[in-house]
């Protein structure tokens, strides 16, 4: 997992909207663009963008592509977190041992 990518596809705001989106269920490319106005393609673009960072995948079902959250990638950036602020068990280590 490369967090460049990753905070690069959350640093867009349709993007994080489309996560949202498929909070509720895997969505065609299609189904997702009824929600923006903007082209197909530029839906495409912001889908490859979160593809690339793993945050979504695709899966061909018949003459459609599916997508859906990748929750492992969501896990490991969280993970990350933690270990950035120094947390071992979630919570915020100041410096107190006792």
């Amino acid at each position: 997992m490369s967090l460049n990518n990753v905070f690069k596809a959350l640093s867009d705001n349709t993007r994080r909207e489309i996560l949202k989106l498929l909070q509720g269920g895997d969505l065609t490319a299609g189904e997702i663009a009824e929600h923006f106005a903007m082209t197909k393609p530029s839906i495409s673009h912001h889908l490859n963008v979160l593809k690339q960072a793993n945050l979504v995948q695709d899966v061909r079902k018949g003459q459609n592509i599916y997508y859906s959250l990748n929750t492992t990638v969501f896990q490991e950036v969280v993970c990350w977190f933690y270990d950035f602020l120094g947390c071992s068990d979630g919570r915020k280590n100041d410096g107190d041992e006792g």
